[in-house]
């Protein structure tokens, strides 16, 4: 006999429920409540809001953690920290990740992380099937590309044309594997969803995309496709740069701006792409999100990063890039335009959550080079009732086990009366579709096999997903 289990029961979860709290912050005519999402987690990297409506996190010791954003409660979905070097007690760890675009269909996620070979740090880029419980059959995309104790990059994200970009760092070296174009240090790359090089990349035999980065640790995408990355300058001038292909960003000959004599040189003879912004000294500029939802009007049109601290005081925060229409130039006006340095604690990255538009930032501890136990927190806008009427329809529905028998058992709200429903296996099959009739529903699945299946329902008010196991 079949047995069914959403996943979230037969998994243990752990941590803390999500409880609002008082303290409150002033964004313009805006007013966001904070709260702890979750805490007890060390050195959170990366976070991500998943096109299963978690929050997916890396944490540089090793760990990826899928995280309900209702309740705070998550699940250990892989470990790699046999591997990291120093189990991430310095730059070295478990860094970038994506999700693959059609997850529904093809459910994999893309992790870049350092490991150790013999006496040296590496660092690769890994794909893994997600398997409704765990991550599993680890893919090596690109492997041995030369680490250090410093400068590995990595942020990861999936462009609209479904491409991997990664930011690669000099290791440490003073810049000069970023101006080698053969080498992968000091690079964005651009990479295949298999791994392999694109036919379109200014080299068709090479992954570099563009080069004469120092540490990018921060990318997005913004209009009209723009991608944008932060990077770290070395005592001056970290950067908010587009990345445009086969083009140099002139470490370590040029720091930020063409601003001096030998820079203008330098730059006009070697296509040098200069940033939009520079901050000098150097705050640790980290991990970007763009921002246009409606919760906060105030950020429309709006890169947010996530700063460290670095060598200025008082700007642990996050600080908001003004974008212009067409995402060509930005403002940032800064600490006048920046939030929750109050904390004092270095902010490694964020996420928003597409319904209600509230923002999750990543601690980091105090200093360099970040210490836990650490908290995501939630800032929101409670005021903001029209998308979030919307997902409280929207989520209401819930998929419970019933062991004694050959049903999946569903619970949805009145806003799906009428609406489909799909159940796919994770191989992609449709193996259910029909109309949601009445608010309880079991649909027989005697015939299903045992592995995991990818539920789907749309109403008017949007589109949700679950995932449930048959045994």
């Amino acid at each position: 006999m079949n047995r069914i289990a959403f996943f979230a029961a037969t998994l243990g979860w752990c941590c803390s429920s999500l409880v609002y709290a008082q303290p409150t912050y002033q964004v313009g005519n805006t007013t966001l409540t904070e709260s702890d999402l979750v805490t007890g987690i060390t050195l959170p990297w990366e976070i991500l809001w998943g096109p299963d409506d978690h929050i997916w996190c890396t944490t540089r010791p090793g760990l990826v953690l899928r995280i309900n954003p209702e309740t705070g409660n998550y699940t250990t979905v892989l470990n790699k920290s046999s591997v990291i070097p120093s189990n991430g007690g310095n730059e070295p760890g478990m860094l970038g990740m994506a999700i693959h675009p059609d997850f529904a269909n093809t459910p994999k996620v893309y992790i870049v992380y350092n490991y150790s070979s013999g006496n040296q740090i590496r660092e690769r880029l890994a794909s893994f099937d997600w398997d409704g419980a765990a991550l599993t059959n680890e893919t090596f995309l690109i492997d041995n590309i030369p680490g250090g104790w410093i400068h590995n990059g990595a942020r990861l994200i999936i462009t609209p044309d479904q491409k991997l970009m990664m930011t690669t760092g000099d290791k440490g070296d003073s810049g000069a594997s970023s101006q080698n174009i053969t080498a992968l240090n000091g690079k964005t790359l651009r990479i295949n969803l298999d791994g392999t090089i694109p036919s379109d990349n200014p080299d068709p035999n090479s992954y570099v995309w563009s080069y004469g980065h120092r540490n990018g640790q921060g990318l997005c995408v913004g209009p009209n496709g723009i991608i944008y990355e932060s990077e770290h300058g070395q005592n001056n001038a970290d950067e908010f740069n587009i990345i445009e292909p086969n083009r140099n960003y002139g470490w370590p000959t040029v720091q930020g701006f063409c601003n001096t004599p030998a820079e203008q040189t330098y730059c006009a003879d070697n296509n040098v792409k200069e940033p939009l912004l520079e901050w000098s000294p150097c705050i640790a500029v980290n991990g970007l999100e763009y921002y246009n939802h409606p919760a906060i009007p105030e950020w429309q049109n709006c890169v947010l990063m996530a700063v460290l601290g670095g060598l200025s005081s008082n700007y642990e925060r996050i600080t908001v890039i003004h974008l212009s229409e067409d995402g060509l130039t930005a403002t940032s006006v800064h600490p006048q335009d920046s939030y929750f340095s109050n904390f004092n604690l270095r902010i490694r990255d964020l996420c928003v959550n597409p319904y209600t538009g509230a923002l999750y930032v990543a601690f980091n501890g105090a200093s360099y080079p970040g210490s836990g136990p650490n908290a995501i927190k939630e800032f929101r806008n409670l005021d903001f009732q029209s998308v979030q009427n919307a997902r409280d329809g929207v989520q209401s529905v819930s998929v419970y086990p019933n062991p004694a028998s050959n049903v999946v058992n569903l619970d949805f709200s009145p806003s799906f009366l009428g609406s489909e429903l799909e159940i796919i296996a994770f191989t992609g099959q449709v193996v259910y579709t029909g109309k949601i009739t009445q608010t309880k529903i079991s649909v027989d699945i005697s015939a299903f096999s045992a592995g995991n299946y990818y539920l789907r329902a749309t109403s008017p008010l949007g589109t949700i997903s679950r995932t449930f196991v048959v045994r």
